[in-house]
């Protein structure tokens, strides 16, 4: 039984059946990788207006210029973006100080109707897998040589990203104020990465996630890797993986949240 139960939770990770959440949305949240436009960016600034959200999250932007009327925008050219209709309080590169080390996020406080919300998009390092090194064939030899091949490029990334954790995690646990904490973590549920960060935190789509929560969708088999998280005094209504556009390698997630205990 008790394997069981340790099994099932993995599980609800990727696809999952919520029932349906009542509530006002206090605020909603798009968080997207738009693979640097490279897939559709004449259909991208459009779709993101058209969401009429309250804070926009970006990955992989490339320092593209996203201007929307009525949005202010922390944009370090580092690759992140934040958009939001409300008033920005503060805005923080989460920078590792190491050259092989990609910067690990971007921390904005956000001030929505009178109240202070920390809002941290993160983009963890790539492993830059191509589709042709994690497909095999019928060659035992040239399968060995893929996987160890792949192997050679876990090992460095995973470095990497224990760097990139340790300093998300303490934006997350400096902050004064309720944390959303969204982005592309290049690791799967089951992973280091998502035990770490989300570590006090809630996972939206457990909250209110019906179905598969896979949302990049460039190779095959279904992978997801692109999160929501956030503190316990935010309930999360409702989580949907848009698959209604393909305008990047990775499809944009929706969550709407109302504020516990208002």
């Amino acid at each position: 039984m008790f394997m069981g139960l340790a099994f099932i939770n993995p599980v609800k990770r990727w696809v999952n059946y919520s029932s349906p959440k009542k509530g006002d949305t206090d605020i909603k949240v798009v968080s997207f990788n738009t693979r640097a436009g490279g897939r559709g960016n004449e259909g991208i600034a459009p779709y993101l207006k058209s969401q009429n959200a309250d804070v926009i999250l970006l990955q992989e932007d490339a320092g593209r210029e996203y201007e929307f009327e009525g949005y202010q925008k922390a944009n370090p050219s580092i690759g992140l973006t934040v958009l939001t209709k409300h008033k920005i309080i503060s805005q923080k590169v989460i920078d590792p100080q190491d050259e092989d080390v990609r910067v690990a996020g971007l921390e904005v406080d956000i001030e929505i109707n009178g109240k202070v919300y920390r809002f941290i998009d993160v983009y963890l390092n790539p492993f830059h897998f191509e589709k042709e090194m994690v497909k095999l064939n019928g060659n035992t030899d040239a399968n060995e040589q893929k996987v160890k091949d792949v192997i050679k490029r876990l090992i460095p990334t995973f470095k990497k990203h224990q760097d990139q954790v340790d300093l998300i995690q303490q934006s997350i646990e400096s902050s004064p104020y309720p944390v959303i904490l969204t982005g592309d973590f290049n690791s799967v549920p089951s992973s280091y990465e998502y035990y770490h960060l989300s570590e006090g935190l809630e996972d939206a789509f457990l909250t209110a996630g019906k179905g598969s929560a896979t949302s990049f969708h460039d190779y095959k088999f279904p992978i997801r890797i692109d999160y929501v998280f956030s503190s316990k005094s935010l309930r999360a209504l409702s989580y949907e993986v848009d698959r209604s556009v393909r305008i990047s390698d990775h499809y944009p997630v929706i969550v709407k949240f109302s504020k516990e205990g208002k």
